[in-house]
């Protein structure tokens, strides 16, 4: 979700006003995809390289973050929405992480749409903590080095019970995934807008969609193997 501080700076006004202006545009992009039954919606709202940016920035990411836990998540857990968490949640304040907590455990058995935020996440960060806790029972004794292929690897990542994304939206022009579900994006389709988050919506979110449908996906195979397989 890029392009809040652009979209502020256009209109002369702070960064913080554009990083409001996307939780509209986060909002309007959950109500579409539900609507058109998307059942998994994953968003990128805080990476771990973001805490590098100014602290009065990040503060008021922080204060957003957990207003928007208050106010939405009543609707969304009307609207059976389960609302998960992925990345190092430990850096955050005790009193936000219970907050995500009781949130998960509030719309856990909600089932008509899965949103993962991904916050304080890097894909780098998912991919080396995997490595460790499989190291971890490597040393225990609880797994072998030969037990180890890519199904072992994938249930030690934030991302284990979920499919990988079938398709990346990036807004904002930029044309990078900058360390965001590295391992999971293997094989996804890539879609990228000049469109800033903040004038994001449920129209944008429908181009991208009809874009992907277009798109032939072979997962190594040829076309030839692909239209044999449709036609079997």
């Amino acid at each position: 979700m890029d392009g809040n501080g652009r979209w502020a700076t256009q209109r002369n006004k702070y960064r913080t006003t554009g990083h409001k202006a996307g939780v509209e545009s986060v909002r309007r992009t959950i109500k579409q995809a539900s609507k058109i039954g998307i059942k998994y919606l994953t968003l990128f709202a805080f990476s771990s390289e973001n805490w590098s940016r100014p602290q009065k920035e990040v503060s008021r990411l922080m204060e957003l973050f957990t207003r928007a836990l208050k106010k939405e998540v009543p609707e969304l857990h009307e609207n059976g929405v389960k609302l998960r968490f992925i990345g190092d949640l430990e850096r955050f304040s005790e009193g936000l992480r219970k907050r995500m907590e009781h949130v998960s455990d509030l719309t856990s058995n909600n089932n008509k749409m899965t949103l993962t935020i991904a916050i304080n996440y890097g894909g780098r960060w998912d991919i080396i903590n995997a490595a460790k806790q499989i190291c971890a029972q490597v040393e225990k004794n609880q797994l072998t080095v030969n037990q180890i292929d890519e199904k072992v690897f994938e249930q030690f990542l934030c991302t284990t019970d979920i499919s990988h994304p079938d398709l990346l939206i990036r807004t904002g022009g930029e044309q990078r995934i900058s360390n965001f579900l590295l391992w999971q994006l293997a094989y996804s389709e890539l879609y990228f807008t000049e469109v800033l988050w903040p004038d994001f919506d449920g129209n944008c979110l429908n181009d991208a969609i009809l874009d992907f449908q277009q798109r032939e996906r072979r997962f190594g195979k040829t076309s030839k193997q692909i239209k044999e397989q449709k036609n079997a």
